[in-house]
């Protein structure tokens, strides 16, 4: 069974819409433990809209589950890796003007940076993920790079609302996880995925960890963290709710 990685980011965004103290990301990485996550994973984005340095230092030092640390491959944001030292970094892309990650990191592009975030990260000893597209040409890029493992990016999968549009894109993400893993990397997925769409992904094969904030966080609002967290992982166990 894959893993559970819950992302707390928009328990943040709450608490800076008004600049408080409330509600704590920390508290909710708590709570997300309790209902069975795997991981707590974080954005620490260049601007600071949702987490904060003090969250990430404070998680660090209290979450008794693999930190994740997802960031864009910069210098200042490296440096703050190399401090914390989260067990796993996802590298990610980031434009100041999205409201959340719109696509994969293009690492033929940007190959040149990336490598340089990547060699210092690996050289720490950190497992390092990349976030792309299920794209066959980025995956073998990020094998190039030596990382240990790609998330691949489920959003147009999830965004599909066409069953049979839906379906094409499921198929493209089995090929590319296939791809992925006789290249022997370690298989991570992520974005957009919520409690009606997670089962055909979490069947792929293969499949090391899943990655959901957005769709647990809302739910939560309800149900409550822990509640959230532990619905979403029966849903990935083929249990249902």
């Amino acid at each position: 069974m894959p893993l559970l990685g819950v992302n707390i980011d928009h328990v943040a965004t709450i608490r800076q819409a008004r600049r408080t103290n409330e509600p704590d990301p920390v508290w909710a990485a708590a709570a997300a433990e309790l209902g069975g996550a795997d991981l707590i994973t974080v954005h620490l984005r260049e601007d600071r809209r949702h987490i904060q340095d003090r969250d990430v230092r404070v998680l660090r030092e209290t979450v008794q589950v693999p930190l994740n640390l997802e960031m864009a491959a910069e210098q200042a944001i490296t440096e703050f890796a190399l401090q914390v030292r989260p067990e796993q970094c996802t590298l990610v892309p980031e434009k100041r003007e999205e409201v959340t990650t719109e696509g994969g990191l293009d690492v033929i592009t940007h190959r040149d940076k990336v490598k340089r975030c990547v060699d210092q990260l690996l050289d720490a000893g950190f497992e390092v993920s990349l976030f792309i597209d299920p794209d066959a040409d980025q995956i073998d890029a990020s094998k190039a790079l030596g990382v240990h493992a790609v998330e691949l990016h489920t959003g147009s999968y999830a965004d599909a609302t066409d069953h049979s549009i839906r379906r094409g894109e499921l198929q493209a993400l089995v090929a590319a996880s296939n791809h992925a893993l006789q290249l022997g990397l370690k298989l991570n997925v992520g974005h957009g995925l919520t409690y009606r769409n997670v089962g055909p992904v979490a069947a792929i094969q293969g499949l090391s960890e899943l990655n959901i904030g957005h769709s647990i966080i809302a739910r939560s609002v309800f149900v409550g963290m822990e509640a959230a967290v532990r619905e979403m992982k029966r849903l990935i166990m083929g249990r249902g709710l």
